[in-house]
């Protein structure tokens, strides 16, 4: 062979194997990279134009890359970033439902409050005059204890109901019997007949059920959307492991150190990956969906037999009937009381000059309902329940449901339908692994995610433990029982604080039921026959009481 020919071929050679390194070089360009790069708002001086040796790489594939040791550290703590904004975006829903409708019922029970205190206040201004300013003390603490019951405060509500109805007494027995001295001893003597001769009627009894109950519940309920809003604002803020923060890093930015910025990871991979990023968060998920159950009952309680509006916008009214009644049986009271208590010592000549009707001879005029006060804050306790019923259903399962919401952002992951032209960790093709269980023990295996199952995280058992215990508490209310004094009576009857519901009226245990509790009139007359029969089983206790010196020693 000639040797020009020789001398042609060897560089026709050498060119023919320039050819794919130079059209690889072109290939291997990271202006995409560099383009998405400085979108994020980095620095485009950290970035190559052309692929690198990948050695220095710590979490991406160590293959050509365009990805500096620099880069990697920057883009690993901007996918800590996103992951913590992702989870408290998706869980936005969760907490602004609980902050919003806290304040929302919170604004309403105490403007109701300050609306019945109000109306009672007006209404015996206009109808007792001096008479009811110059005892309003009573009344006014009655609205006080109230008010510090329901803002936490350590009040045993049968207790407190029942000094209001002794105080009373006092003050009205005075009233009555104008011409007589009555010292503190004998008028405390007074107030141990309240029960045995019911000088109020039935008055009493039937507005302690009522009140106890529904402010047991109310309270509860309220306390239940604080728990509720401080465990969904901390669960919403993550503190991912360095596990976690390097599969967070290979998933949504080791394609741009594989030059394929616009590649998103495959949906299943971003599975997996959040379900070891999130199995603490999804180890919430059972005791959450048992508070959010309690919850609704309780509501239902609110809806019916427990609801604090329709106790609270009558109990003037309520009130001035015991009032009317006690002047009815002023008489028979008093002869009552002089024959346990002794015959009182005649007041001085200028008091005893002025008779009973002189001093108390006023009737409580009708109620009438357009003199009611404006419903509190604009709405009512149905609307307020019937609205936060709705969004606490759409609640439940949001901690084992995260992973899947954000895997389903658009911006986040290739979709479903994608699963071919998608980043699997390695490259753009399906990711073939299975998906991983909820919670912390399914993570066991989990290909993407490095998860300690033996180390639960401390601070989400923490936020269990909270749920549990205000579980708890809504179980009580909705069964009209004070946790903070369900204990405190001896009693088998269950007449110790906040004991409300009869026999027929709320279950002996907490049960999740579906039937919602029946609907009553502001009378609350369902609990007359069971409060009858309960009244009935207490009367040899009450008069054992009496000898005994009273409800202070028998509580």
């Amino acid at each position: 062979m000639p040797s020009w020919i020789g001398a042609v071929i060897l560089p026709l050679s050498g060119l023919l194997l320039s050819l794919p390194a130079g059209a690889d070089v072109k290939a291997r360009s990271c202006g995409e990279v560099r383009q998405a790069y400085g979108a994020k708002g980095f620095s485009l001086a950290d970035i190559p134009y052309q692929e690198i040796a990948g050695e220095h790489l710590r979490i991406c594939p160590q293959e050509y890359t365009c990805c500096t040791t620099e880069m990697e550290d920057k883009l690993s703590q901007q996918s800590k970033l996103e992951f913590e904004n992702l989870v408290e975006e998706t869980s936005h829903f969760v907490r602004t439902t609980f902050v919003s409708r806290h304040k929302k019922f919170d604004e309403f029970f105490r403007e109701l409050l300050e609306n019945a205190e109000k109306s009672l206040n007006d209404m015996f201004v206009r109808t007792y005059g001096m008479l009811y300013m110059q005892n309003s003390e009573v009344f006014q603490d009655l609205f006080t204890e109230l008010k510090r019951y329901y803002t936490g405060g350590n009040v045993n509500l049968e207790e407190m109901l029942n000094d209001f109805w002794a105080r009373l007494l006092e003050r009205m027995f005075q009233l009555i019997n104008p011409q007589y001295h009555f010292s503190e001893d004998y008028l405390e003597c007074v107030s141990k007949y309240t029960d045995q001769l019911k000088p109020f009627g039935d008055v009493p009894r039937k507005l302690k059920i009522q009140v106890t109950r529904a402010f047991i519940a109310a309270r509860t309920f309220v306390q239940g959307l604080t728990v509720g809003r401080e465990v969904a604002n901390r669960v919403s803020k993550v503190s991912p492991t360095p596990g976690c923060i390097r599969a967070l890093m290979k998933m949504l930015y080791c394609p741009y150190c594989r030059g394929l910025p616009t590649v998103r990871p495959c949906n299943n991979y971003c599975l997996n990956v959040m379900k070891g990023c999130l199995a603490n968060q999804a180890d919430l998920d059972t005791e959450w969906n048992l508070f959010i159950d309690a919850m609704l009952l309780v509501a239902e309680r609110l809806e019916g037999p427990f609801n604090i509006e329709s106790v609270m916008d009558p109990i003037d009214v309520k009130i001035s009937e015991a009032i009317m009644n006690m002047q009815e049986n002023s008489m028979q009271v008093s002869a009552k009381v002089f024959q346990g208590c002794g015959q009182p010592k005649p007041a001085p000549a200028l008091r005893s000059a002025r008779s009973a009707p002189e001093n108390f001879n006023t009737r409580f005029r009708p109620y009438n309902p357009e003199e009611r006060p404006t419903t509190a804050a604009g709405t009512s306790l149905d609307r307020l329940v019937t609205d936060i019923k709705e969004k606490l259903k759409l609640s439940k399962k949001v901690w084992s449901a995260l992973p899947y919401t954000i895997c389903k952002d658009e911006s986040v992951t290739a979709g479903t339908s994608n699963e071919e032209e998608c980043w699997n960790g390695h490259s753009k093709a399906r990711y073939l692994p299975e998906i991983m269980n909820d919670g912390l023990t399914n993570q066991i295996n989990n290909p993407e995610v490095d998860v300690d199952i033996t180390r639960p995280d401390t601070f989400i058992r923490q936020q269990i433990m909270a749920l549990r215990v205000i579980t708890n508490k809504l179980k009580n209310a909705y069964n009209g029982n004070d946790v903070n004094f369900q204990d405190t009576s001896d009693e088998s009857s269950g007449s110790g604080s906040g004991s409300g519901c009869m026999d027929d009226v709320c279950p002996t245990e907490f049960e999740f039921v579906t039937t919602e509790a029946p609907a009553v009139d502001p009378d609350r007359r369902e609990v007359d026959s069971s409060a009858a029969r309960l009244e009935h089983s207490l009367l040899s206790g009450s008069l054992v009481c009496i000898a005994l010196a009273w409800q202070r020693l028998c509580r």
